[in-house]
């Protein structure tokens, strides 16, 4: 009896020992998953931030244009610019809550904008102008990809981190749930921004608070 006993409790610790082992293993490739993920989100908003000066510059060309309109962009980009997209933010859920409505607010700031050029007939007609609408364009698009992955990434990982017996693995590693992207209307993550020159946009949605 004692022998079958010490068989039991053997294989109990072979099974408790594999399972934490998968667990981690499954642990360390989501995490790796979603910094990847979240290394695109950093990429795509930093190429949105480089374009917004030669933008406003562009705009500011434009006689009796709208000071406020390009005041309030020029300022929700040093206030999005301000928070550093940093690996560590993901896992800060009060910073990547900031972040979030940081770059919410630049993102209705360029929405003004664009509406507001459409009262101006030579600036539409502007090359230049023109070049930045295609590159703005291709950039919310990305922006909008990057997101949806990040979002899919985080949520994969979350639900192993939550699930057990996992979740005693993750608690022993340190293996947190990851803050994650929200939006007041869910259906604006499968579909772009929208952002064109012929036509009112339409306002990007707010950031949750």
């Amino acid at each position: 009896m004692g022998k079958l006993i010490g068989i039991v409790i053997v294989v109990a610790l072979l099974l408790v020992v594999v399972t934490g082992v998968s667990g981690y293993n499954g642990l360390v490739k989501k995490s790796e998953t979603v910094n990847q993920a979240w290394s695109q989100v950093e990429n795509v908003y930093q190429r949105r931030a480089e374009l917004i000066p030669n933008l406003v510059e562009t705009v500011k060309g434009a006689a009796n244009f709208e000071q406020e309109t390009l005041t309030r962009v020029i300022e929700a980009r040093a206030k999005a610019t301000s928070i550093q997209a940093t690996p560590e933010l993901i896992n800060n859920p009060e910073a990547f809550q900031k972040f979030q409505a940081a770059q919410g607010e630049l993102s209705g700031a360029l929405s003004r904008l664009l509406v507001t050029v459409e009262q101006y007939p030579n600036l539409k007609a502007n090359q230049a102008f023109q070049d930045l609408r295609v590159q703005l364009e291709g950039t919310e698009n990305r922006i909008t990809v990057a997101r949806n992955r990040y979002i899919k990434a985080v949520n994969d990982y979350n639900v192993l981190a939550r699930s057990f017996p996992t979740n005693l693995t993750a608690m022993v590693f340190s293996y947190a749930v990851k803050p994650n992207f929200t939006v007041q209307n869910e259906a604006a993550i499968s579909a772009p921004p929208t952002v064109s020159f012929d036509k009112p946009v339409a306002p990007a949605p707010a950031a949750s608070k």
